[in-house]
C-alpha cells in the first residue's frame, strides 16, 4: 500500500508528522493499508450500486447496497481504472491519508456533559460519513491542518474578526465579544482567519473594513469540522470553513445564515402541533450573520443550541453516527424489539412533519438520538441546512416563512422533499442500523414497514414503499463534478 499510493505524497506526509508529531508515524505507516481498504471497500461498493462498473459478486443488502470483505486492491484509485478522474482520485487519496492519520491518534480527553460526551462518541465513527468512500476528504489542509483542527484534536479555539457594519449582513452573533464603534464582531475558524482572510482579503485588512481581534474562545471540533462546541457556554458555532470534506466545501452561504433562525422556529412551531413532537429536541439555530464580500461565503457564522440542560439525568444523546458501534451495548434481549422502538421513535415525528411540507435531512450525522437504559427515548436534530421545504403543504397548514431569495431549500415539487428524507432517514439512517443488527434484514424491513404504515398515509406512503426509490449517487455526482444525482434503486419497503 504504502509504495502504490503517490510516493510524494507520503513522504511529504511522513516529514509533517516528523515536525508536528513524531509518535505517530509508526502508527500512520500501520495504518495505511487499513484506511485504503475502508476506503476502496466502500467505492467498490458505490461503484456497483450506483452501475459505474461491475466489481465482482458480493454480500448485497437493501437499497441494491453491496459489501465486500475487502477492497481487491492496494491503491482505491485503481478501481478507476480507464475512467479519467483525476480529481476524484486525488479526493481518495487524500481521504485514505487522513484516515490512517485519525486512526493513528491516541483517543482524546473529554470533558463533562452531553455534549462533550457526544463529541467522544462521535470519533468512534473515525471513517466518517457511513456510505461515502470521501468521509475523511479534507482537500485544503496540509498535515498539520489536520493535526490541529480535524475530530481527532482534544480542542482548539474559535477567532473572531471586526466588520464595518455596513458589510454585515444579520444578526450580532457573538455579542459576548465587544466590538469597536462602527463595527459588529463577527466568529472565524481558526484556519480561515489566518490562512483564507490574509490570502483574499487583504485589501480589506489593510483599509481596516476587517479587523482580527486577539479575542479567541476555547472550541472542540466536532465530526462537522466546521461546526464547533464551546464548552464555556454550551452552546455550538457553525463557521465557514473553506476545505473540501466529502462532496462540499464547507463554507457557508448567505441564506443559510439567514434562513438558519427562521427555520427554527418554523420547526419550533410544527413539532408542537404533531402527535408526538415532544419527542423531538431541536438544536436551534439562534441567530446567523455573513459578510456578502468576495465569494459571499467566507465569513459566514451561526450560533446553535446544545444539549446542557436539556436532558433527563439518566438520558443520554449518541450521535447517529456512533450507533453502529454502540448497539451491543444497547440492545439488550431482543433487536426486533429494539428496532421497533427505535423506529417508533424517529418514524412518526419525521413522516408527520414531511405531511406538513418538512422533509428533515435525517443521516446520522445530524440526528442524535437520546437513550434511557438503552431504550430509545427522544430524537434531538441539528442542522437545518439540508432540508426540503415544500412551500405548498406548509401553506396549506397553515405555515409561511420568509427564505432569502433564491434558497434551495424551498421548493414546490414534492419529489425533491420525499427525495431528501426518503435517502436520508430509510437508506443512510435505518439501512445503517439494519445492517448492523443481529437480524434477519426481511424481517428488520418488515417491522420497519409496520410502523410505517402506522403513521404514513396517502401520496407519502405510496411513494416511500414504491417498488423502486431514490438512491443518492455519491460517487457519480463526484464523478461529474457538481450537483445532486439520484438513481431508482429496488425499495425493501415495498413487499410486506
Amino acid at each position: 500500500m504504502t509504495r502504490s499510493m503517490s510516493p510524494e505524497r507520503l513522504a511529504h506526509t511522513e516529514a509533517a508528522l516528523a515536525v508536528h508529531a513524531p509518535a505517530l508515524i509508526d502508527g500512520f505507516l500501520a495504518a495505511l493499508p487499513v484506511a485504503a481498504d475502508v476506503v476502496g471497500r466502500r467505492l467498490r461498493g458505490a461503484l456497483v450500486r450506483e452501475g459505474i462498473r461491475d466489481m465482482g459478486p458480493g454480500a448485497m443488502h437493501a437499497f441494491n447496497r453491496v459489501e465486500y470483505p475487502t477492497a481487491g486492491v492496494a491503491d482505491p484509485v485503481d478501481l478507476l481504472d480507464g475512467i479519467d478522474a483525476p480529481g476524484f482520485a486525488a479526493e481518495l487519496r487524500n481521504a485514505v491519508i487522513n484516515l490512517a492519520i485519525a486512526m493513528a491518534r491516541p483517543p482524546a480527553k473529554i470533558g463533562d456533559g452531553p455534549d462533550w460526551h457526544a463529541i467522544g462518541w462521535e470519533r468512534l465513527a473515525v471513517a466518517g460519513h457511513n456510505l461515502h468512500p470521501c468521509g475523511r476528504t479534507r482537500l485544503g489542509w496540509d498535515t498539520g491542518d489536520v493535526l490541529a483542527y480535524d475530530l481527532e484534536a482534544p480542542s482548539t479555539s474559535v477567532g473572531f474578526v471586526a466588520v464595518r457594519d455596513e458589510l454585515h449582513l444579520g444578526d450580532d452573533v457573538w455579542p459576548e465579544v465587544p466590538a469597536p464603534a462602527g463595527y459588529t464582531v463577527q466568529p472565524v475558524h481558526l484556519w480561515q482567519r489566518d490562512i483564507v482572510l490574509p490570502a483574499r482579503y487583504a485589501a480589506m485588512l489593510h483599509d481596516q473594513s476587517l479587523i482580527i481581534l486577539d479575542d479567541e474562545l476555547p472550541a472542540v471540533p466536532t465530526a462537522a469540522l466546521r461546526t464547533l462546541l464551546l464548552p464555556d457556554t454550551g452552546e455550538y458555532l457553525k463557521v465557514s470553513l473553506d476545505i473540501q470534506v466529502t462532496s462540499t466545501r464547507r463554507s457557508i452561504s448567505v441564506a443559510s445564515t439567514r434562513n438558519g433562525p427562521a427555520v427554527s422556529q418554523l420547526l419550533h412551531r410544527l413539532v408542537a402541533d404533531i402527535p408526538g413532537g415532544d419527542r423531538l429536541l431541536l438544536m436551534a439555530e439562534t441567530a446567523g450573520a455573513a459578510v456578502p464580500v468576495g465569494s459571499g461565503r467566507d465569513l459566514s457564522a451561526i450560533r446553535r443550541d446544545g444539549l446542557a440542560g436539556r436532558l433527563g439525568p439518566d438520558e443520554r444523546a449518541i450521535p447517529g453516527g456512533a450507533l453502529p458501534f454502540l448497539l451491543d451495548e444497547l440492545v439488550d434481549g431482543d433487536p426486533a424489539g429494539w428496532l421497533r422502538e427505535y423506529a417508533e421513535l424517529v418514524l412518526p415525528p419525521l413522516m408527520r412533519l414531511a405531511a406538513r411540507g418538512v422533509g428533515l435531512e435525517a443521516h446520522l450525522q445530524n440526528c442524535l438520538p437520546t437513550f434511557v437504559d438503552g431504550r430509545p427515548h427522544r430524537l434531538a436534530l441539528r442542522d437545518f441546512a439540508g432540508l426540503r421545504l415544500h412551500l405548498p403543504r406548509l401553506a396549506e397548514a397553515g405555515h409561511r416563512i420568509n427564505l432569502w431569495p433564491g434558497s434551495v431549500v424551498g421548493t414546490d415539487d414534492v419529489d425533491v422533499m420525499r427525495a431528501k428524507i426518503g435517502y436520508t432517514l430509510f437508506q443512510a439512517h435505518l439501512g445503517e442500523i439494519v445492517l448492523r443488527l443481529d437480524l434477519d434484514e426481511t424481517h428488520a424491513w418488515r417491522i420497519i414497514r409496520e410502523v410505517l404504515d402506522s403513521c404514513c398515509t396517502g401520496d407519502d406512503h405510496a411513494a416511500f414503499t414504491a417498488p423502486k426509490v431514490p438512491h443518492k449517487a455519491l460517487v457519480r455526482m463526484r464523478l461529474a463534478g457538481e450537483g445532486d444525482i439520484y438513481l431508482p434503486v429496488p425499495n425493501p419497503l415495498h413487499a410486506r
